[in-house]
């Protein structure tokens, strides 16, 4: 039996389902870093041994309680997991790693940083979505924007794009674009599958994704290694394997079960805007990589963005219930 549903104005555990969030951006950060330290592997073949790897390590995860975890499955559940996979893991990884390398670790994470308006605008227009109306989100949304647009600004300014020529950046932009798109629709639908099955953990849930996830990327697996026949020397390999396992577990195992406690924990106008975290996190690591201090316009977009979570999340707040366990 599903617990009773809480009143509309109440969001339980909202502490605990902002710290998932945060913890989920923190790891999912990580992801923009891998084109650039495998820069001699094209999107596909980095999507494909990324979720190869997740889909093993969520299989043996799994292999000691495969049956009680399977048991509440239906064939709408398994077709909800494939397309789940593919929009919020194939597809966005290819499409994002494409887009670094054209146009630049700050250019994606701006554009793909603009999921958590989508998000926040596609929860509040839900049918009884709870929480705020989307007018006392104007404000907290308006700030995201122009924290992202304070990033674009100051990577055309500086001239930081991987790639100069034109038509590939536009090209690059269009699939920071479309990963934008595949990650947004993907956040919304797991969301609806977290609150439509209560009676599925948020852990099971992603790891079950995994599973449908690796078996995509098998049957991807040939179309990769002939996409490009570029030979490879073998420590180029053990590279791509050991970053990919290392993605596998820290971004999508250990990561999608924090969003999956945050999506469950928080409403969705809320739970939208915690992307922003990925976002930060990537520039954070981004920084580091190329051993910098950010800039003031840098610095500006980060106060922007954290000042667009803080004002949303305080919004949501006078109706905070005693948290519990989600």
């Amino acid at each position: 039996m599903s617990p009773p549903a809480p009143h509309p104005r109440t969001h339980p555990g909202l502490a605990g389902g902002v710290a998932s969030g945060v913890a989920a951006g923190a790891l999912w950060g990580l992801v923009f870093l891998a084109p650039q330290l495998l820069p001699d592997f094209g999107a596909l073949q980095q999507s494909v041994a990324r979720y190869l790897a997740y889909g093993v390590l969520a299989l043996a995860l799994l292999v000691p309680r495969w049956r009680r975890a399977t048991a509440p499955l239906g064939k709408a559940e398994w077709r909800a997991l494939v397309a789940l996979s593919l929009l919020g893991n194939l597809l966005y990884f290819v499409l994002l790693a494409s887009a670094i390398h054209a146009a630049g670790g700050a250019a994606t994470a701006l554009i793909v940083g603009l999921v958590p308006v989508v998000v926040t605008v596609a929860g509040v227009r839900r049918h009884h979505a709870s929480g705020p109306r989307l007018r006392a989100l104007a404000g907290p949304c308006v700030l995201s924007v122009l924290g992202m647009a304070l990033v674009a600004v100051d990577a055309v300014r500086a001239g930081r794009g991987l790639n100069s020529d034109a038509a590939s950046s536009i090209g690059g932009l269009a699939c920071a674009v479309g990963a934008l798109v595949s990650w947004s629709a993907y956040s919304v639908g797991n969301a609806r599958w977290l609150e439509r099955r209560p009676d599925i953990s948020s852990r099971d849930w992603s790891l079950l994704t995994g599973v449908a996830t690796g078996g995509l990327a098998l049957l991807l697996a040939p179309l990769a290694l002939l996409w490009d026949a570029s030979a490879h020397e073998p420590g180029a390999w053990l590279r791509l394997l050991g970053i990919s396992s290392a993605l596998a577990l820290f971004a999508s195992v250990v990561g999608n079960a924090f969003w999956n406690a945050a999506s469950r924990r928080l409403p969705l106008s809320l739970a939208g805007q915690m992307i922003v975290f990925e976002t930060l996190f990537a520039l954070l690591y981004g920084f580091l990589w190329e051993w910098r201090l950010p800039g003031l316009l840098e610095i500006a977009a980060i106060a922007c963005l954290l000042g667009g979570v803080l004002w949303c999340a305080a919004r949501h707040a006078p109706a905070q219930a005693p948290a519990h366990a989600g």
